[in-house]
């Protein structure tokens, strides 16, 4: 028959994508999610407190965001998107039945070494899968429909999270985030992996199974250092992903600071999510974006983050909605631009060490955050974090060829 060719690639791409879209919906179905900050903020905890407990989150990945993206091109990334959620589960678990603040430090390094885990693992998987069927230029796209999918479980934890809250308080959201990430462990299982880990194919090469583990490393960082596309494009996701990310661990905050009753925090915080959710749809003709176009993009979305966070009414979380829908938007494409720059063996390692430079960043947003958060509003902070953006548009416009997305995919290696 001759449909059985032209199925075959189909479904495989079918249930590599619906299995990603299960793991992403499970891995952030999470309803501590809306209100961890406030479990923190009752337990007494102060900003400065609070932001160096986002800190250690952010330097725990450092640390181990390279080790971990070189195992992962050493070994099965599978079973590293399955250990990973299994360790948010311990976490959660730890917060909700002794919260204090080392209990909320050690759940947030365990949750640190989940992100080191999945960071490079699921984006080498996936891109290399789609590859094998013929299918990588639908990358962006899918992990865009990914990221959407995620903020949908986001939004959905959000609108159960009031319920849930109101039956049985902070022990019941943590059950039910300790079993969406169970859930999650269980959905990884599903993900297909057609490649020999390098730490098996050196083992065989005579040079030793240490030789297999290091090999990725050193050809990841030898391809940044000689191709200077793939230092551009290792940049860029840190200077589009890492202060908005960090801004939203205080949207809670932000939000409240309008004014809101605090049962209604999780409701506002939907339609900033949602806006998230849309940018991450937009991935496909977002891709069509030349180099102008992105910096627009990035200019646009820090502008409405200032104006909304500046105004501290609810009317202003509209614009802080279009703000998160502009940057979850460039994170995916400077993502898929990143991944279609790679060409050697050593993609989750690369992916890896675009993930420390944006913890670093990350850190960093932290602390200035706090700094002007403790001095000033959570409005202004906001407010402020837009310049960051701002440069970024300006070097992305006026800068080469490689600082931003091409449209030219035909010119890509």
């Amino acid at each position: 028959m001759t449909l059985s060719p032209a199925r075959v690639p189909h479904a495989a791409v079918r249930r590599l994508t619906t299995t990603l879209y299960g793991y992403a919906f499970l891995d952030d179905f999470v309803l501590l999610y809306p209100v961890y900050a406030l479990l923190f903020a009752d337990t007494g905890l102060t900003v400065w407190q609070i932001s160096s407990l986002f800190a250690l989150w952010s330097l725990t990945g450092v640390l181990l965001e390279i080790p971990s993206g070189t195992w992962a091109d050493a070994v099965s990334r599978r079973m590293l998107l399955r250990a990973g959620p299994l360790l948010t589960a311990a976490g959660f678990t730890l917060w909700v039945l002794v919260p204090s603040y080392w209990a909320f430090a050690l759940g947030f390094v365990l949750w640190g070494a989940k992100g080191a885990l999945g960071s490079g693992s699921l984006e080498a998987l996936v891109y290399e899968e789609l590859d094998r069927l013929g299918a990588a230029d639908r990358y962006g796209r899918v992990m865009g429909r990914a990221r959407a999918a995620g903020l949908v479980a986001v939004m959905a934890a959000m609108g159960l999270a009031g319920p849930v809250f109101a039956f049985g308080g902070y022990p019941a959201v943590g059950l039910a985030s300790v079993l969406a990430c169970v859930s999650a462990a269980a959905t990884a299982a599903r993900f297909p992996e057609h490649r020999e880990p390098a730490a098996a194919a050196g083992s065989g090469s005579g040079s030793g199974s240490g030789d297999g583990w290091t090999r990725p490393l050193r050809a990841g960082l030898a391809e940044a250092r000689g191709n200077r596309s793939v230092r551009a494009a290792l940049l860029l996701v840190p200077a589009v992903t890492a202060v908005w990310g960090a801004l939203d661990e205080y949207t809670p905050l932000l939000v409240r600071d309008t004014g809101v009753a605090e049962n209604a925090v999780p409701y506002w915080l939907l339609l900033i999510w949602t806006g998230a959710t849309v940018g991450g749809l937009l991935a496909g003709p977002g891709e069509r974006l030349g180099r102008g176009g992105f910096a627009w993009l990035l200019a646009g979305s820090a502008l409405a983050l200032a104006a909304g966070a500046a105004t501290r009414t609810p009317a202003g979380i509209g614009l802080v909605a279009v703000a998160f829908c502009g940057f979850q938007l460039a994170s995916v494409l400077a993502d898929a631009r990143l991944q279609e720059r790679i060409g050697g063996t050593g993609r989750a390692t690369l992916t890896s060490v675009a993930g420390v430079g944006t913890d670093l960043t990350t850190v960093a947003a932290f602390g200035a955050y706090a700094a002007v958060g403790s001095a000033t509003t959570h409005g202004t902070a906001f407010a402020l974090s837009a310049v960051p953006y701002l440069l970024t548009a300006l070097i992305v416009a006026t800068g080469s060829g490689t600082a931003g997305p091409s449209t030219d995919r035909a010119a890509r290696p």
